[in-house]
Parts: C-alpha cells; sequence; structure tokens
C-alpha cells in the first residue's frame, strides 16, 4: 500500500513536489462504508490538483464523532480500499476530531469539503485563511451517505 503513508512521509512529499511547480489538493473524512457519493466527490477533488490526499480519520477519531458503533470497517481497511482508486494519490490517518493539524502542516494548494458546509461553517476556516489554501465546497450526490446504508441493511 505505497499510497498508505505517515504524517512526516506526506509533510515531506508536499514540500517537495510543490517547490517542483506540482499542485496538491486535500480533503478528509472517515469514508466507513465507500459508496458513490465519496467516489465522485473524491474524483472531483482529485480533478483540482495534481496530486489528492485523503486525510482519513482514525478509528478513535470516527468512534468520537459517529459514536460507539462505528466506524464499521477499521482504519486500516479504510485506508487501503481508499488507496485502490485511481483518484487518491495518498492516504494519511489523524488521529484527532478535526484535520485542521495536518492541514495546517501539508498547506496544500486546496482544500475541499462536501457542500453541507461553507467558508463561516468550516471547523478548519482559520488555517485555511491564515495559509492561503483555496476550499471548494463540492455537492454531494442526493441520498447517497453511509448512514443510508447502514439504516438500509438494518432495515432488511
Amino acid at each position: 500500500m505505497g499510497k498508505l503513508v505517515s504524517q512526516n512521509e506526506i509533510q515531506s512529499i508536499v514540500k517537495h513536489q510543490q517547490k517542483l511547480g506540482k499542485t496538491f489538493v486535500a480533503t478528509n473524512g472517515c469514508f466507513d462504508i465507500l459508496h458513490i457519493g465519496h467516489v465522485r466527490y473524491l474524483q472531483k477533488t482529485k480533478a483540482l490538483a495534481d496530486y489528492s490526499i485523503v486525510m482519513l480519520n482514525s478509528d478513535t477519531s470516527v468512534k468520537s464523532i459517529k459514536g460507539p458503533d462505528r466506524p464499521i470497517n477499521n482504519e486500516l481497511d479504510r485506508a487501503e480500499i481508499l488507496c485502490a482508486l485511481s483518484c487518491v494519490d495518498y492516504v494519511v490517518i489523524f488521529e484527532e476530531k478535526s484535520p485542521g493539524a495536518l492541514l495546517e502542516k501539508l498547506k496544500p494548494d486546496f482544500y475541499t469539503k462536501g457542500a453541507d458546509y461553507t467558508l463561516e461553517t468550516l471547523p478548519e476556516k482559520e488555517i485555511v485563511l491564515k495559509n492561503n489554501i483555496k476550499v471548494k465546497f463540492i455537492d454531494f450526490v442526493e441520498g447517497k451517505s453511509t448512514t443510508n446504508v447502514i439504516k438500509k441493511c438494518l432495515d432488511k
């Protein structure tokens, strides 16, 4: 899984490649049960730059956000699935609820979030503004979410 890298490795990669004129886009999420909404979101993210980075919430992070029954898939399984996608260049796992500290270290050219956020509601607002990171909000695919997949499975 050469795409799964440590925080130190991705920081070094970004610095080196940006010096060579390459651009980076980063996004984050739990990506617990991958569905078409995730794939389209990641494809649109990748289209913004030369390289894409998925900052993946660790199992501990997901539990703190989604509750004790999540994630369904562990962090290494989720990372491996993401690494299999051609639109994902790198995956890096983080432990906190927010990827803010990692985002500040990486300073990508772009940062994507779902269109349910605005710049005003973005938890990483201060970090992106301070580091001149361009934020792009990407529309969701209607009705496609991990929560809906889980609900559908439980209703059967």
